[in-house]
């Protein structure tokens, strides 16, 4: 009898409102960060995602402190624009996410992602353990293997530094601004060139 009581207080924890907002808190939760050049495009292909729970603009790779963009786009911090992924590894996989990394960059070219030069706009995975650096390294040579376009690879895999959020009005921009964020896109020439590279037009 006693055991049935304790059964049926944890079942309505469980179903309360607090109950609930615990079992929430528990979801386990991992980190990506990748630089793919201007971040506004980087988070769209991962808010789509299903176990990807938000993505955030912001800088890594830098030695100034709390840089703003105009500190990172002059060029003279160091740190390059990226997209911070907070996932579920339950529903989605970092390697699979790395696959959608490469889908969305040109890795032929250096410090420069598309029409966006320096070394800001660089194409990078900074890992966070070395787990996520074999899983990256391992990625990185499947790709070598099977790449579909003749030129090297030059992005990077380095150790993540300290992660700045970008400005808010940064945040979610191809949603904020889709006209200006499609203008943007299209004239910089990523989805042509992202097409040439692999050839079948996902990103």
């Amino acid at each position: 009898m006693r055991n049935i009581l304790i059964l049926a207080a944890w079942a309505m924890v469980i179903n309360s409102p607090m109950g609930a907002q615990a079992s929430e808190e528990k979801m386990e939760t991992a980190t990506a960060i990748f630089a793919g050049g201007c971040f506004w495009c980087m988070e769209p292909p991962y808010d789509k995602l299903d176990g990807v729970i938000s993505t955030t603009s912001g800088y890594s790779g830098g030695k100034t402190k709390n840089p703003s963009y105009n500190e990172v786009s002059n060029g003279g911090t160091g740190h390059a624009e990226v997209v911070r992924i907070t996932f579920d590894p339950r529903k989605i996989s970092y390697t699979e996410l790395l696959e959608v990394f490469w889908r969305n960059i040109d890795p032929t070219v250096r410090d420069r992602q598309f029409c966006d030069i320096g070394s800001q706009y660089r194409s990078a995975i900074f890992y966070l353990d070395d787990t996520q650096k074999k899983e990256a390294e391992d990625s990185l040579r499947r790709l070598e293997k099977s790449k579909p376009f003749a030129g090297p690879i030059m992005t990077e895999i380095t150790r993540a530094t300290e992660f700045y959020p970008a400005e808010e009005y940064h945040q979610d921009y191809y949603r904020k601004n889709p006209i200006r964020y499609k203008y943007y896109r299209y004239s910089c020439g990523r989805d042509e060139r992202l097409h040439e590279l692999w050839g079948d037009g996902k990103q």
